[in-house]
């Protein structure tokens, strides 16, 4: 099978005369951002007229400019059965249902049994890591729910597209320790925790941009059901910033440290709801994800532990 992408001509129109050769070839569907046209700039992929030109030459009324898109990053990946509830599937993208547990994609410590190894016979596509083949989002190991992952690698660039212009509605569940207001939104920065690898901070007020929305749903005791929505999409964000207010998520062994009186044996953190339109079509797309069973039972003894209170 030949993987590699058909070459991309495309002739100068009046409206592009003057423009930069590497903005005209990434803003070709194919092609996708100013930087992989830089990439195929330099490695000679590129031609005006049948001649390479450099990344800032100025084009042309009436030039054809002609691209030969990279080839897909070739995996060793192997297929593996991982139990895994596709909710919504097309030519172009599907939808899954990750169970607590399992990995999004291969890393150390995690060769084998991720997401990817268990979607890999689905022809999932798109990315530059063949490590990574499609995945546009990730959940963390021990939070379920709902994701999307590409089959194309132009599906792949738009979904990510419309992620980064934060145009993908990602809803959570949590379960969190104390008692939250009716709506909070969180704006703290989110960097790696110098004192550990393994946490992300808030606290020190440098790092990437990260806003989280909260909702409360239930107040429940000493514990609230809460739906949080992602405006950015940082390692940890709902935890981390969930710890930085004082409402850790229950069960949580990293950020919630308060124990798991719940018996849980997880963080209480479920990925409920996404929408977004599709890449292709514009379709709006919109799944929704009930509690799975585990967390749908700590709630009923949350509220138990309410009642008897």
């Amino acid at each position: 099978m030949n993987d590699t992408p058909p070459d991309v001509l495309a002739r100068v129109g009046p409206d592009d005369e003057g423009r930069r050769l590497d903005a005209f070839v990434g803003g070709l569907d194919e092609v996708g951002s100013r930087a992989e046209a830089q990439r195929l700039i330099r490695s000679g992929r590129v031609m005006v007229d049948g001649h390479p030109r450099p990344k800032r030459y100025t084009l042309s009324e009436g030039e054809t400019v002609r691209a030969r898109p990279a080839p897909p990053p070739r995996s060793d990946l192997v297929p593996e059965h991982v139990p895994i509830d596709v909710v919504y599937e097309d030519e172009h993208l599907l939808v899954v249902d990750k169970p607590a547990g399992v990995v999004t994609h291969p890393s150390a410590g995690h060769e084998s049994g991720t997401l990817v190894h268990g979607l890999l016979d689905r022809a999932i596509a798109g990315g530059d890591d063949p490590a990574r083949p499609g995945i546009v989002h990730r959940l963390d190991r021990d939070t379920s729910g709902l994701l999307v992952v590409a089959r194309s690698p132009r599906a792949h660039r738009r979904l990510q597209s419309a992620l980064r212009r934060r145009e993908i509605d990602r809803r959570y569940l949590a379960l969190v320790h104390g008692e939250p207001p009716p709506a909070l939104t969180i704006d703290r920065p989110i960097s790696r925790d110098p004192r550990s690898r393994r946490r992300m901070s808030s606290r020190a007020g440098v790092g990437r941009e990260a806003v989280t929305h909260l909702r409360l749903e239930e107040q429940i005791g000493a514990f609230a059901l809460v739906r949080a929505r992602l405006e950015t999409g940082r390692t940890h964000q709902i935890r981390v910033h969930l710890e930085a207010e004082g409402f850790p998520v229950a069960g949580d062994p990293v950020y919630g440290g308060r124990g798991d009186p719940l018996r849980i044996g997880r963080q209480f953190l479920h990925a409920a709801s996404l929408s977004f339109a599709h890449p292709e079509t514009g379709e709006q797309i919109a799944v929704q994800s009930p509690l799975p069973r585990d967390l749908d039972e700590a709630l009923e003894r949350a509220r138990r532990l309410a009642d008897e209170a």
